[in-house]
C-alpha cells in the first residue's frame, strides 16, 4: 500500500508554490499584522490596559506602513520599477502607492479622533469616548447601564479600522477581479460594524449599520455577478487579459471564438462591476445609503469613511476603466457622463434642503463624487493625475470638517441641527473660522485645496472633450457654494441661542487632526505645484 501511494505521488504533477514579493507588499502586510496583534490584545490584555496598547499599536502600524510606501516610491516602484506582484494579482505602480499613502495618512488622523476622551463628561472617574461602552449590549438595557457605569470602552474599533485600511490599500492595487472583490469585502465588513458603535443615539446608529450592510451586500452581489459574466466572456479575471480580449489582440481559442461573438456578457458584466463600485463612492443613483449612514454612524467613523472609502473606491474604479476597459471607452463614457451629471446635480440640490450638519456634509460628498467622476471621464493622463490630487485634497478637508462637528455639543451629545450652529462665530470664533475654511474648500473658493482640485479635474475634462460636463460641474459648484456660505452666514451673522450648545475643548489628539486638516487645506491651495507634480508622476498604471 505504501509503495502504491509513493508511486502515485511520484507520478502526479507537483503544484508550484506561489511566488510572493513580501518586500513590495510590506505596506499592506504591516497594516494586517498590526490588526491581528490588535485582536490578540483584545483577547489577552485586561480591559483597563487595552486602550493604552491599542492606540500606539494602531498608530505604529499605520506609520510603519506609510514609511514602507515612501521607501517603495523612492526605490522607483511608482515609475521605472512598477510591475505586477503575487503572480499578477496585485499591481505596484504610481496610482496604487499614491492612494495607499493618502489612505494611511487619513487613517492616522481618524485614529486620533477615535481616542478623544475629553468631549463627554467623565463617568465615575472614567473618561468616555464616542463609542458604545459595550457593543453587544441592548440599547437602554441593564447590561448597557452596567457597562457604562463600569467605564468600559469599545477598543475593538482600532483593529477593525486597521482591517478596513488593509482592504482599502489592496482595493486600488488589485490587478484581478477576484482580488478586488476580496479587498472590497475586507474593507466593507469592518465598516458595517463600526457604524453601529455610537455611544449616543445607539438605535439610530444601529439602523444606519443595517441599512449600510443590506445595501452593501446588494452591491457586492452585483460586483460578484459581474466578475462571473466577465470571466465567461474573457476566460480570465486578470485586468490585462480582459483588456487584450476586449481589444482583440488576445490569441483566439475555440472558447473565446464562441464567447466573443456576443458582447452581452461583456457589457452586462461591466455594468454590474460599475454598480458595485459606484455604490462605494456614493454616486447617484446608488447614493441612498450615504445620508442615513453618515448621520447615524459615530462622527469619527463618518469622517474616516467619507475620506478613506471614497479614495479606495475611486482608485479601484480608475484601475478598472483605465486598465481593463480602455477599448470600451465609447461604451462606458456616455453612461458615466449621465452618472456624473446626476451625481453633481442631485448632491448639490438636495444639500440645500438639509437641516442637519452631518446630512449636509453627506450630500456634499455625493456632489464631490460627481466632480471626481468628471476627471475619470477625461480618459487621459491629466484626468488620472487630477483625480489623485482631488482625492488627496478632499480627504483632509473631510476629516477636518467631521472632527469640528464632534466639538459642538449639548446635553444630548453632538448638536448637529443647523439651528444649534447659529451664532457659533461669536461663541467660539476660532472653531467657526476653521469650519468656515473647510466649507470654503468644499465650495472650491480660490486659495484653498478645493479650488485647486476642482480646477484640475475640470481642466482635464475639458481637454478630454467633456466641456458640457464641465459647465454642469461649474453650475453645480455655484449651487453648492450657496449652502456652504449659508452655514457661514448662520455662524457669524446670527445671534446665538440663549441655551445653545457649547464648544468642547478637545484633547491634543483631535486638535492635531483638525490642525493638520487646516494646514493641508491651505498648503494645497497656496502652494499646490509640488503635489500636482507628484500626482502627475504617479499617474501611470502598469499592465
Amino acid at each position: 500500500m505504501t509503495g502504491w501511494l509513493a508511486a502515485a505521488g511520484g507520478n502526479s504533477p507537483s503544484i508550484p508554490a506561489p511566488h510572493i514579493e513580501y518586500g513590495q507588499l510590506s505596506p499592506m502586510l504591516v497594516v494586517f499584522g498590526a490588526a491581528v496583534l490588535g485582536i490578540l490584545v483584545e483577547a489577552f490584555l485586561p480591559r483597563r490596559l487595552r486602550l493604552g496598547a491599542q492606540l500606539p499599536l494602531a498608530l505604529l502600524g499605520l506609520g510603519g506602513a506609510f514609511a514602507a510606501v515612501v521607501v517603495l516610491a523612492a526605490q522607483g516602484n511608482a515609475t521605472t520599477k512598477a510591475g505586477l506582484l503575487a503572480m499578477g494579482a496585485v499591481a505596484i505602480d504610481g496610482p496604487a502607492l499614491f492612494l495607499q499613502g493618502v489612505i494611511l495618512l487619513t487613517a492616522v488622523l481618524a485614529v486620533l479622533t477615535y481616542a478623544e476622551g475629553r468631549l463627554e463628561p467623565r463617568l465615575n472617574g472614567h473618561t468616555v469616548d464616542a463609542f458604545a461602552a459595550q457593543a453587544a449590549s441592548v440599547p437602554g438595557g441593564d447590561q448597557e447601564r452596567e457597562a457604562t457605569t463600569a467605564g468600559f470602552r469599545t477598543t475593538e474599533i482600532y483593529p477593525l479600522t486597521l482591517f478596513a485600511v488593509g482592504g482599502m490599500m489592496l482595493f486600488p492595487a488589485a490587478n484581478d477581479l477576484l482580488t478586488m472583490f476580496v479587498a472590497l469585502e475586507v474593507l466593507s465588513l469592518p465598516l458595517y460594524l463600526m457604524c453601529a458603535l455610537a455611544r449616543r443615539r445607539r438605535l439610530l446608529s444601529q439602523e444606519a449599520a443595517v441599512k449600510y450592510f443590506l445595501l452593501g451586500a446588494f452591491a457586492s452581489a452585483f460586483f460578484l455577478f459581474g466578475i462571473a459574466l466577465l470571466y465567461g466572456y474573457a476566460g480570465s479575471v486578470q485586468l490585462g487579459d480582459i483588456a487584450d480580449v476586449v481589444s482583440g489582440v488576445a490569441p483566439v481559442t475555440p472558447a473565446l471564438a464562441v464567447t466573443t461573438q456576443n458582447d452581452a456578457l461583456l457589457l452586462i458584466g461591466l455594468a454590474m462591476l460599475a454598480v458595485g463600485l459606484l455604490f462605494k463612492v456614493g454616486a447617484v443613483p446608488f447614493h441612498a445609503w450615504t445620508p442615513d449612514v453618515y448621520q447615524g454612524a459615530p462622527t469619527p467613523v463618518t469622517g474616516f469613511m467619507a475620506a478613506a472609502t471614497k479614495t479606495a473606491a475611486f482608485g479601484a474604479l480608475l484601475r478598472l476603466f483605465y486598465v481593463a476597459f480602455p477599448g470600451l471607452r465609447w461604451d462606458w463614457r456616455p453612461v458615466m457622463w449621465g452618472v456624473a451629471i446626476l451625481t453633481m446635480v442631485v448632491g448639490a440640490v438636495l444639500a440645500v434642503t438639509q437641516q442637519d450638519v452631518k446630512r449636509l456634509l453627506a450630500y456634499s460628498s455625493i456632489a464631490h463624487a460627481g466632480f471626481i467622476l468628471t476627471g475619470l471621464i477625461a480618459t487621459n493622463k491629466q484626468g488620472l493625475s487630477s483625480v489623485l490630487f482631488y482625492l488627496l485634497a478632499y480627504s483632509f478637508v473631510t476629516l477636518g470638517a467631521f472632527a469640528v462637528v464632534t466639538l459642538v455639543r449639548d446635553s444630548k451629545g453632538e448638536a448637529t441641527h443647523l439651528s444649534n450652529w447659529a451664532g457659533l462665530g461669536r461663541r467660539s470664533p476660532l472653531l467657526a473660522a476653521v469650519f468656515a475654511l473647510f466649507l470654503l474648500a468644499f465650495a472650491g473658493i480660490p486659495l484653498t485645496s478645493g479650488f485647486t482640485g476642482k480646477f484640475a479635474v475640470f481642466q482635464a475634462a475639458a481637454a478630454g472633450g467633456a466641456t458640457p460636463l464641465v459647465i454642469v460641474g461649474v453650475l453645480s459648484s455655484a449651487v453648492a457654494a450657496f449652502f456652504y456660505i449659508r452655514v457661514i452666514v448662520l455662524m457669524f451673522f446670527s445671534d446665538p441661542q440663549p441655551q445653545g450648545p457649547s464648544v468642547a475643548v478637545p484633547s491634543p489628539l483631535t486638535a492635531t487632526a483638525i490642525g493638520v486638516g487646516v494646514l493641508v487645506t491651505l498648503g494645497l491651495g497656496l502652494l499646490p505645484q509640488y503635489f500636482l507634480d507628484l500626482a502627475s508622476k504617479a499617474s501611470v498604471f502598469v499592465r
